[in-house]
């Protein structure tokens, strides 16, 4: 994030003798850290990540019991959703500007420790509107992670090196909802639905423990504490760059719930790719109840197999930071014909590739879920999709930090508002839209969609340096 602060007064200044601005040294910036410490932390910021997101889908397994244990209809269970993937999409609103004050640990360890706190809310909820407050709530603590999570490998990798981390990240938080069903669906065949809610609390108290051990990455904290050290033991007036400026928690949050809205305003590649990204995240929440159509009522698969059938997804997933390697190595050969210094839209060829493979896969996926068919092609068929979708993710998400540098918070912060608008409705819908269109007729819709939004990485690849260059946000570079 980067805002137009204004010095604090100008008799105040005379306190900031140049002399004394402290600078951070040798080992000390984050992107000069030892390789193994960048990635242990990039490891732990995923993995946490990939808890929370798991934690959004695998109430998709306790649908059916708490309808039945609150008696409630179907489409209100499935708030329980709905409500948390809201609360993931609203909350970098006003947690991100709360890493840019105060730091990215301090910001991850008490979203966490919050989590686990207001888990007990759902764990233990009487009646079914306390258990959606409360999965509203802990959705809204757990968004740190969407929000914060960005901006940390931004911190540790320089641009020819943050493809990688982001990869990993993406992965790991858009496995975690493939892996809540997966899981949801084994401790629903043989526990209490609750006991699902209690598993996840423990795993992410795990989290914590670890988030406990990182390192701050954020350079103006780092120079903060580093000036507050110093001023400390040589009795010197150090200061850092934020202290002389007025940077408060107010304007931070200001910022930051005005400029994602005027982003999607202003900036049409940011509207459409977001617009992309969220339609792939609709598409793959909405399969967490189209997926028991077509397996169950067409195939009799149980509880736990139902989750299974997200394997395929998965493996995709995981499949595409293998290719997202390969791709690397593409985007490091383009690095030098631009003196390392490549424009953003080379990052939107994993996209192209990625935007491909999930029309064609939707498309086959049409075809295969008639209960005549065997029950492995579907399975297959949706394998394409989970390569497609992390590819599609990496690219967007690398290329709005790229192309956005100074308000990249702000720029993912629109981006996962969207994301998670579409991804918290499009599961409310999904039965009524599968049970009057049929399996064959819904699918072929929602691949008509993702073919419609393919062809945004190719333009943008085209002329994205030259929206860029009418961009009042967007950084500037030479035309490709």
């Amino acid at each position: 994030m980067s805002l137009n602060l204004t010095l604090t007064d100008e008799a105040e200044l005379k306190r900031y003798d140049p002399l004394f601005q402290v600078t951070l040294e040798d080992r000390e910036p984050p992107q000069t850290w030892p390789g193994w410490r960048k990635w242990t932390i990039a490891f732990v910021v995923s993995s946490s990540g990939f808890c929370v997101t798991c934690l959004s889908s695998i109430a998709s397994m306790t649908v059916v019991p708490i309808s039945n244990d609150f008696q409630v209809p179907r489409v209100v269970a499935t708030l329980g959703i709905t409500l948390f993937v809201q609360g993931l999409g609203l909350g970098p609103l006003l947690i991100g500007p709360l890493s840019e004050v105060y730091g990215r640990n301090i910001t991850y360890r008490v979203s966490y420790a919050l989590l686990i706190l207001f888990s007990f809310g759902v764990t233990f909820s009487p009646n079914i509107a306390v258990f959606l407050v409360f999965r509203f709530i802990t959705g809204l603590c757990g968004s740190a992670f969407l929000s914060v999570a960005g901006g940390t490998m931004s911190d540790l990798f320089v641009d020819e090196q943050v493809a990688m981390p982001m990869a990993l990240f993406t992965v790991a938080t858009f496995c975690g909802p493939i892996a809540g069903p997966l899981m949801g669906g084994f401790i629903n065949q043989n526990l209490h639905w609750r006991w699902t809610y209690r598993i996840m609390q423990i795993w992410s108290f795990g989290q914590f423990i670890m988030l406990l051990l990182i390192p701050e990455t954020f350079t103006p904290v780092l120079l903060k504490k580093k000036a507050r050290r110093l001023r400390k033991t040589e009795k010197r007036p150090y200061w850092a760059p934020t202290e002389a400026v007025d940077y408060s928690l107010k304007q931070a949050i200001i910022f930051s719930c005005k400029t994602p809205f005027k982003l999607l305003m202003y900036e049409r590649m940011v509207l459409v790719l977001d617009i992309w990204s969220a339609l792939i995240l609709g598409i793959l929440y909405l399969s967490f109840q189209s997926f028991p159509i077509v397996f169950q009522e067409g195939h009799g698969f149980s509880v736990s197999q139902q989750g299974m059938t997200f394997l395929g997804i998965g493996f995709g997933m995981v499949s595409g930071v293998g290719v997202q390697a390969l791709i690397q190595r593409r985007a490091r050969r383009i690095a030098k014909q631009y003196d390392g210094k490549p424009p953003p839209e080379t990052r939107l060829f994993g996209g192209q590739i990625g935007g491909v493979l999930i029309a064609v896969s939707l498309f086959t996926l049409a075809f295969t879920t008639p209960s005549r068919v065997h029950w492995i092609a579907p399975i297959i068929a949706s394998v394409p999709f989970g390569t497609g979708a992390a590819l599609a993710y990496v690219s967007t998400f690398t290329y709005l930090v790229t192309a956005y540098r100074p308000i990249a918070a702000s720029a993912m912060a629109s981006n996962s508002a969207v994301r998670s608008t579409f991804g918290g409705v499009f599961p409310l819908f999904a039965t009524a839209m599968y049970r009057s269109m049929g399996t064959v007729g819904a699918t072929l819709f929602l691949a008509a969609l993702a073919g419609v939004m393919a062809p945004a990485p190719f333009l943008f690849a085209k002329y994205g340096a030259r929206l860029r260059s009418k961009s009042r946000f967007a950084v500037q570079s030479d035309v490709i």
